[in-house]
């Protein structure tokens, strides 16, 4: 006598896969990540003098430029993305509560956004001439520029 056991087949789910597709960004991110940050780190900390030249002046030379300016932006986005999407996975295996758990993923959700927006903002709108006096290192750059 043979018995029969009714094995459930296995479903697709429809629609798009946010968790399949947050593992994938996890993913690259992180890879894209560790190439700016060292990228950031070896340009501040091992050409020319060194930390040595870390100073204001050195800050907003950089910040003139619009591939630094990108370089940065992209590192500060992903970088917060990356956080926010490790901090909703911890959330969503741990808070069993639905409400505490809704609550706890838009409140990330809206501190990342808001963190992107003003650093964002602070890269893109910053003056490197803003209150730079005649004696200041700063001097002659800003006016070369004409500010």
């Amino acid at each position: 006598m043979t018995t029969q056991t009714a094995v459930p087949v296995a479903r697709r789910q429809r629609g798009v896969n946010l968790e399949k597709w947050g593992w994938l960004f996890m993913r690259g991110s992180g890879v894209l990540l560790v190439v700016l940050i060292f990228g950031h780190l070896f340009v501040n900390l091992m050409v020319d003098e060194g930390i040595h030249q870390l100073d204001f002046a050195f800050i907003a030379g950089k910040f003139a430029t619009p591939f630094w300016q990108w370089w940065d932006v992209l590192m500060l986005w992903l970088a917060l993305l990356h956080g926010a999407n490790g901090m909703r996975t911890i959330v969503n295996d741990y808070v069993t509560n639905e409400k505490a758990r809704k609550a706890l993923v838009w409140a990330l959700g809206l501190a990342a956004a808001l963190l992107i927006i003003l650093g964002t903002l602070v890269v893109f709108t910053f003056d490197p001439c803003a209150g730079v006096l005649e004696d200041g290192s700063m001097w002659e750059t800003c006016q070369a520029l004409g500010k």
